[in-house]
């Protein structure tokens, strides 16, 4: 089974975004959560990644369960815009903060003005309240941001709510942690 678990914060701009995941790569460094070097342990892309390391085991709530033999095991950083969703079974659906109304379809449909950076709001077709795209309401948990950290086959391991929180401190941002079955290539 193929997974990942990815912190987004909410927010779809991210000021001083690499700079940003520069200092939690640190971070991961020296709390051995990560190696510092990177290795063909990704998914996409040149499958270079930040392989596991010996720390990641205080931050999983089963350490028994990291994937160290899987060959895809590492930590890609994402710092373009993307949409961070589950693959498999995402709803689709999402409600106004404001007026608490469904809004799915046309919140999805914005998203071919958000992914090129056109705008990062939203507004409700409903009511009017505009705001950041992740400011809206989702069944499941998701997030879209021009950052994101995906661990690969962590997700039966589960990250400890104490490490999605330290990620949340390191962005000053609220985070989304995205889980994530991935259909078989």
């Amino acid at each position: 089974m193929n997974t990942q678990s990815i912190i987004v914060p909410r927010i779809s701009t991210v000021p001083v975004h690499e700079p940003k995941a520069r200092a939690i790569l640190r971070w991961l460094v020296r709390k051995e959560i990560i190696q510092e070097a990177l290795t063909t342990c990704g998914r996409t892309g040149n499958r270079m990644a930040y392989g596991i390391g010996p720390g990641a085991r205080s931050v999983v709530l089963k350490p028994e369960l990291l994937p160290y033999e899987d060959s895809v095991n590492g930590l890609e950083v994402v710092t373009d815009r993307c949409i961070f969703t589950p693959d498999v079974g995402f709803l689709h659906e999402a409600g106004c903060a404001e007026c608490r109304r469904e809004v799915g379809e046309a919140l999805f449909d914005s998203l071919e003005d958000w992914m090129p950076g056109y705008t990062d709001n939203f507004t409700c077709p409903e009511c009017g309240h505009e705001d950041d795209i992740n400011g809206f309401l989702f069944l499941q948990p998701c997030a879209f941001s021009n950052l994101g950290f995906i661990f690969n086959n962590w997700q039966a391991a589960g990250l400890q709510q104490t490490f999605v929180d330290e990620f949340a401190d390191w962005l000053d941002q609220p985070v989304a942690n995205v889980s994530v079955l991935l259909r078989d290539s």
